[in-house]
């Protein structure tokens, strides 16, 4: 460790060490989590398990994309799954007064 002359140091200098010991405290933490995660994960495969078999943490299951539902009236490259926020043409196309059953997709083949 270094040896520091708190006596001989200006304040801009004091200042600057108690600035870069609170971000090195703050910081502690994160800097050892990988770490401890490597060890543990080097134990658990010395046994023959990985990590998230040991601490019982689930792998989450991806969803599928969904099938598209709805197509423009003009550019058949336009689709909507009926997920999440309505495309602008979609609103557009009702403003206008189709009904959604005009845009669906006929055949979910």
């Amino acid at each position: 460790m270094a040896d520091f002359n708190l006596a001989a140091m200006s304040l801009k200098e004091l200042r600057q060490l108690q600035k870069d010991l609170a971000k090195a405290i703050s910081t502690y933490e994160d800097r050892q989590k990988p770490e401890a995660r490597a060890k543990l994960e080097a134990i658990a495969k010395e046994m023959g398990y990985s990590l998230a078999e040991l601490i019982g943490a689930e792998v989450k299951a991806t969803r599928a994309p969904a099938l598209a539902k709805y197509r423009h009236p003009e550019n058949a490259a336009l689709t909507w799954s009926g997920r999440g926020r309505k495309p602008n043409w979609f609103i557009d196309a009702l403003v206008d007064g189709t009904e959604p059953e005009d845009l669906a997709i006929s055949s979910l083949a």
